[in-house]
């Protein structure tokens, strides 16, 4: 099975959006430093989300980027199509020309039937699923105070 980076980026900035939900925007750069994203790849992923209606800016000091719907009604799926990206377990990229001349292989539909439950799957979590996981919950918790901490450093730096 195939999720390239973009896709899992998207799925990891959109749930870190949905854990800081209740602080006002959240900023591309915070999402960066905790996830460990290049700030101008989030930018990149955030137009297509913002096109798809599944976050909206908001502009002007302490702006950044909210959800633009509840986290039961945005699912994994969503976000993953989003960004123009396929679960795919084929081969062949689901195009059937999977051996020589372009013929189709033997398990070609096996692998588009994964691919298809895979992405049904997807579909049925949805960020406040994800957002309810104590695991998730405990990662968070630890990627605040880490990026707490720098800024804390990063503050003192600049005063002194």
């Amino acid at each position: 099975m195939r999720l390239t980076t973009k896709g899992r980026y998207a799925v990891t900035a959109m749930l870190d959006l949905a854990l800081h939900r209740g602080k006002g925007p959240t900023s591309l750069a915070d999402i960066s430093e905790r996830q460990g994203i290049s700030l101008s790849y989030l930018e990149q992923l955030f137009a297509k989300l913002r096109r798809h209606d599944l976050v909206k800016s908001v502009r002007g000091p302490g702006g950044g980027y909210q959800l633009s719907r509840e986290l039961e009604s945005i699912f994994v799926a969503q976000v993953v199509d989003a960004v123009n990206e396929t679960v795919d377990a084929t081969g062949c990229g689901g195009q059937g020309g999977c051996q020589q001349m372009g013929e189709t292989c033997l398990t070609h539909h096996l692998w588009c039937d994964l691919s298809d439950q895979i992405h049904t799957f997807l579909s049925g979590i949805s960020l406040a699923d994800l957002v309810s996981r104590r695991e998730v919950q405990a990662t968070a918790e630890r990627q605040d105070r880490r990026h707490q901490s720098r800024q804390m450093s990063a503050d003192r730096i600049a005063v002194g």
